[in-house]
C-alpha cells in the first residue's frame, strides 16, 4: 500500500523567502535572478518555472529529487543567510509559490513561483551607505552579468542599471525596494573632538612660548654679568 501525503488547497499562494544574485542579459534587454546554491546555474525570471538541475526529465519538484524552487518561511531567517560573507552581495526576494509544492519545517520546495519584490542591500564597496543603482560584478554566467547593488559615488566609470529600470526591464509588477545602509555621520560629527584637539595644541604652545621666553631672559641676563 503506497502512502500518500496530505494535499493543500491553499485559498492565496503561499509566501515564501529567498536570496538570490540580480543578473542582467548579455544584450541588456532582459533581467533575472540566478540561486545561491543547487540553482545557481539556471537563470530564471520573475515568474518561472522550475527545471531539475540534473538534467533529468521529471517535472519539479520530485519527491525523490532535489529539484525545483527553495524558498523559507520566515522573512527573519532569509536575511540572516546575507550575514555570511559568500552571500552579502546577494538581494532577498519576497515570492509567490505556485504550482505543486512539498513543504518542509522551514519552507517549501515547489514548482513554479513569481518574485513579488526584491530587497536590495547597502553599497557592497567598503563606503556601505545605501544603494542605488545595480553595477557589474566580477563574475557571471553563460551571457548573464552578475549584478551587485552600489551606491551612486561609488558607481562611477562601471556599467550600471537603476532600480527603477531594473523593475521596469522585470516587468509582472515586480517592486524593487533599496534597503538601509550605514548612516552618514551628523554635520558636526568629529567638530568637538576637534576643537578641543586644537585647545590642547594651543595651551600647550603657549606653554612652550612661556618656557622659551624665561630661558631666554636668564641667558641674556646671564651674558650681561659676565660681560
Amino acid at each position: 500500500m503506497r502512502l500518500r501525503l496530505p494535499e493543500e488547497r491553499p485559498a492565496e499562494p503561499p509566501t515564501g523567502y529567498k536570496i538570490a544574485h540580480p543578473v542582467l542579459s548579455q544584450d541588456g534587454g532582459r533581467v533575472g535572478f540566478v540561486g545561491v546554491s543547487l540553482g545557481g546555474a539556471l537563470p530564471y525570471g520573475v515568474v518561472d518555472e522550475a527545471r531539475c538541475v540534473y538534467g533529468l526529465r521529471h517535472r519539479a519538484p520530485h519527491r525523490r529529487c532535489d529539484c525545483g524552487f527553495h524558498c523559507v518561511h520566515d522573512r527573519a531567517q532569509a536575511e540572516g543567510l546575507l550575514c555570511t560573507a559568500e552571500h552579502r552581495a546577494a538581494v532577498l526576494l519576497e515570492v509567490a509559490v505556485l504550482g505543486s509544492y512539498i513543504r518542509f519545517e522551514r519552507g517549501f520546495r515547489y514548482a513554479r513561483q513569481r518574485v513579488r519584490a526584491m530587497t536590495v542591500g547597502a553599497c557592497v564597496r567598503s563606503c556601505g551607505a545605501a544603494a542605488g543603482v545595480l553595477t557589474e560584478a566580477d563574475w557571471g554566467r553563460p551571457g548573464w552579468h552578475a549584478l551587485q547593488a552600489t551606491c551612486a559615488d561609488c558607481a562611477r566609470g562601471r556599467v550600471a542599471v537603476s532600480l527603477t529600470a531594473f523593475a521596469r526591464l522585470a516587468g509582472n509588477g515586480l517592486r524593487v525596494r533599496a534597503g538601509q545602509g550605514a548612516a552618514p555621520p551628523p554635520s558636526g560629527a568629529g567638530v568637538d573632538e576637534l576643537a578641543a584637539e586644537a585647545a590642547f595644541l594651543q595651551a600647550r604652545l603657549d606653554w612652550f612660548q612661556t618656557r622659551l621666553a624665561r630661558l631666554v631672559e636668564r641667558g641674556s641676563t646671564g651674558h650681561d654679568l659676565g660681560s
